[in-house]
């Protein structure tokens, strides 16, 4: 690897981003629920990363996981949530917003670089998901896009060195290419290799046991999942409705003994 290669490591908490800095990350990219490809970090974890990691922090904005065609209300939220992240202290903002169509959302892209400023916007990997690679690179640098992070629509970037290198190249320099998905230690120097490359995004995540000595079985906190971009999760208004029905139900019941009971 050049001495210059920047080394970008995707962190899911504060802790994470820390230990990932003293073990030798340049920048950390800081998420939350990485299950999703992940969110937006709390405010506290990024105030803490930038604290003390001693490395820029860039701050993942997507308000939720699924696809990244956004509503009008998740819009306003990611608005919020940068400006929010900005006073954190994150060195950047990491987003991306795709059409209907799986075009680069010019609209809001536009807006959404423009209240970043003057931090830095790194386009995330929506860019893998849209339909047009080279179609979405020249949108991002009209848009005034700083890096776009991509594994050339695979599954890993080692799989298309090619493809990364001709999008590179593409870049002109308007824009930082920077790989990213399935790079290892051992594969990293040949993505390194590739002309031009001068940032590299890894994930580096490992399990470890809890230190709860108490543990208490049969009680999940959460559901088995598996991630689905073209999935989106939305309130059950039926269910909703239906439980307040029976608890309203519930309470007249509840209303009325008391008072034939007066």
């Amino acid at each position: 690897m050049r001495a210059n290669t920047i080394l970008e490591v995707c962190c899911a908490s504060a802790d994470f981003a820390v230990a990932a800095a003293q073990a030798g990350a340049d920048r950390v990219e800081l998420c939350d629920n990485l299950v999703e490809g992940g969110t937006t970090p709390s405010v506290g974890a990024v105030a803490l990363a930038v604290a003390r990691s001693g490395v820029p922090v860039m701050a993942m904005v997507r308000p939720r996981g699924g696809d990244f065609l956004y509503s009008s209300l998740e819009f306003e939220v990611m608005l919020r949530d940068i400006d929010a992240l900005a006073s954190a202290g994150a060195a950047g903002v990491v987003l991306g917003a795709l059409d209907s169509e799986g075009r680069v959302d010019r609209t809001a892209v536009r807006s959404l670089v423009q209240a970043a400023r003057p931090l830095p916007v790194t386009f995330h990997r929506a860019f893998d998901l849209s339909r047009d690679l080279e179609e979405s690179l020249d949108t991002l640098i009209e848009l005034g896009v700083d890096r776009v992070l991509t594994s050339v629509a695979q599954a890993s970037v080692v799989d298309d060195l090619d493809r990364l290198a001709a999008l590179v190249e593409r870049s002109n320099g308007s824009i930082v290419v920077m790989p990213g998905g399935g790079i290892r230690s051992d594969n990293v120097v040949s993505v390194a290799s590739v002309p031009g490359v001068t940032e590299i995004h890894i994930g580096a995540t490992r399990r470890r046991a809890s230190g709860m000595v108490y543990r208490r079985e049969g009680v999940p906190m959460g559901a088995s999942y598996e991630p689905d971009e073209y999935l989106v999760e939305v309130a059950d208004v039926d269910r909703v409705a239906a439980t307040k029905s029976q608890l309203a139900g519930h309470a007249r019941e509840r209303n009325e003994g008391q008072g034939a009971d007066g």
